[in-house]
């Protein structure tokens, strides 16, 4: 079945209507509303491209938020890594690792910031039976090895040229204008360079500096002036100061730039250090060694995180539920030659203390981004506030992916909730942007907020004119697998006589975009 998918276009079984359920942030009990859809399949480019519409998938389930209506809107967030410097608080947690790595130091006072997504699973349905009776209707297995055969074979005859997508690109700071990235056209959204008196930063004054680096420049002014050669003395050949960074950072040292979010990460350890952390990346998958041979670590672990933090029943953190929601991942490995070495799919970075499983975030690696799933860890160590600390791991494992693919540079951090105090913290991960509900472009989070402290849904986008340029135009081009046959949907459409058909499809491929209507396989019993 493996190889049958990896080389399948993906394949998708909507629900018509929207679906109601407890809020898992306000806790109202129909107040969450939601179209969604299962994904018996996705390729990573068509769950890129559904993210960047504001699609979200918890297990198989991929779901979309009906931003106008639900009671707690769900804006999807992403970093920019490449331009991100850690914060005060940031930095805290960094050297709070670092001091008991080294020396075992346990400092007091936890982070106020919490994991990732740490309530996803009651945000989608809250509702553990209806995913399990979907689980079961939907189950890739249904299908049968004749419509199987019937998709590979209509894969082998030619097709109709499909539209060229434009490469994403990058966002560049400098820039007047925010450019759209992850596989959207190249439009824009213009960034008011000069904030109202009052909002923030004047850029047209240098930047403020810190007393600290002020001290310093002035240290180093004092040494130029004692030195005959007016070099600092620290600098000159053969000389070097006891307080100098290892010789990777030493550029950034000398240009006296704050340190970056690698060099906290990175810090050798001495040799007599007490605790020895490693990170691993392993995928999502039963058919990997690794993956199986710490599965019922890594479960347990799950099953305490939930029990502990969460307050979960025992019954609702059972391998069956684990496996569903953090195993089971509609996207298939692919290892296309200008993608990273690990491929893009669904992985769990596991996080290693003296051997043991302390905290696992599950992640999708996806052609333009790293996108953030879930993250699960050891009570025992919430001293360490593992949620940033895992948040500044994937930020920075981003930019080391990006170095060989140059497109995946972005870090997407799932919902961004300003009603919900608890969610709002990945606010503080800048750069960052927020997705317009309406037309689907990227704008800088700092000019939403204001729009967000007046009303729950907000259009962020400042163009009265400006529509969803991705939006579907061209319906007839839909692709529907019916009866084991794939057809567009104009032709399906003469076969049927149910007016409610042609409204369930319509609604689907409105929300899903004109591109992945084309590249999906709708599928219709």
């Amino acid at each position: 079945m493996a190889s049958w998918a990896a080389l399948s276009p993906s394949i998708v079984e909507y629900f018509e209507g929207e679906d109601f359920y407890r809020c898992g942030y306000c806790k109202n009990e129909t107040g969450s509303r939601s179209n969604g859809m299962w994904a018996h399949s996705l390729t990573a480019q068509d769950y890129q491209d559904l993210i960047d519409r504001g699609w979200r998938r918890s297990g198989k389930y991929v779901y979309k938020p009906v931003m106008n209506q639900t009671c707690c809107p769900q804006y999807t967030i992403r970093c920019r890594p490449l331009h991100f410097q850690p914060s005060k608080s940031h930095k805290k947690v960094l050297k709070k690792m670092l001091k008991f790595l080294t020396k075992g130091e346990i400092t007091k006072g936890g982070c106020a910031d919490e994991p990732m997504d740490s309530t996803v699973e009651h945000a989608v349905a809250g509702d553990f039976a209806f995913i399990k009776k979907l689980d079961l209707q939907c189950d890739l297995t249904a299908l049968s090895d004749d419509l199987k055969e019937s998709v590979k074979s209509e894969e082998s005859q030619p097709t109709e040229n499909m539209k060229k997508e434009e490469s994403p690109e990058l966002i560049q700071p400098q820039d007047s204008e925010e450019k759209l990235g992850s596989g959207e056209p190249s439009r824009s959204v213009k960034v008011h360079s000069i904030p109202k008196p009052g909002k923030g930063a004047d850029l047209s004054k240098p930047p403020c500096r810190k007393a600290k680096e002020i001290r310093k420049e002035r240290k180093r002014l004092k040494l130029m002036q004692q030195s005959p050669s007016g070099e600092p003395v620290g600098e000159r050949p053969g000389l070097q100061p006891s307080s100098e960074p290892p010789s990777w950072s030493s550029p950034k040292a000398k240009s006296n730039q704050p340190k970056s979010l690698e060099d906290f990460l990175f810090e050798p350890l001495p040799e007599d250090a007490l605790h020895k952390l490693e990170v691993r990346l392993v995928p999502a998958s039963f058919e990997d060694p690794e993956f199986k041979s710490s599965f019922s670590q890594s479960f347990s672990l799950y099953a305490k995180y939930q029990m502990t933090i969460h307050q979960d029943p025992p019954d609702e953190c059972g391998k069956t539920e684990f496996t569903r929601f953090l195993c089971s991942s509609p996207l298939e490995p692919e290892s296309p030659p200008d993608g990273p070495e690990c491929g893009y799919g669904s992985f769990h970075q596991q996080y290693w203390l003296d051997g043991k499983i302390i905290a696992v975030g599950v992640i999708d690696i996806l052609p333009y981004c790293v996108s953030s799933v879930y993250l699960y860890y050891d009570p025992d160590y919430s001293f360490l506030s593992l949620g940033v600390y895992s948040a500044l791991r994937e930020i920075a494992f981003t930019k080391q992916l990006h170095e060989k693919t140059p497109q995946l540079s972005y870090y997407y951090m799932g919902f961004y909730i300003h009603s919900c105090p608890k969610m709002k913290y990945k606010g503080q991960y800048r750069p960052s942007d927020l997705l317009c509900p309406e037309t689907y472009v990227w704008v800088p989070i700092e000019q939403c907020l204001p729009s967000l402290e007046n009303a729950k849904y907000c259009r962020f986008n400042q163009d009265p004119e400006a529509v969803d340029e991705g939006r579907c135009v061209e319906p007839d081009r839909l692709q529907v697998l019916h009866r084991k046959a794939i057809m567009p949907y104009g032709m399906y459409r003469k076969q049927q006589k149910d007016p409610s058909e042609e409204v369930t499809v319509l609604q689907y491929a409105s929300l899903v975009g004109q591109r992945c209507s084309e590249r999906m396989l709708l599928f219709r019993n």
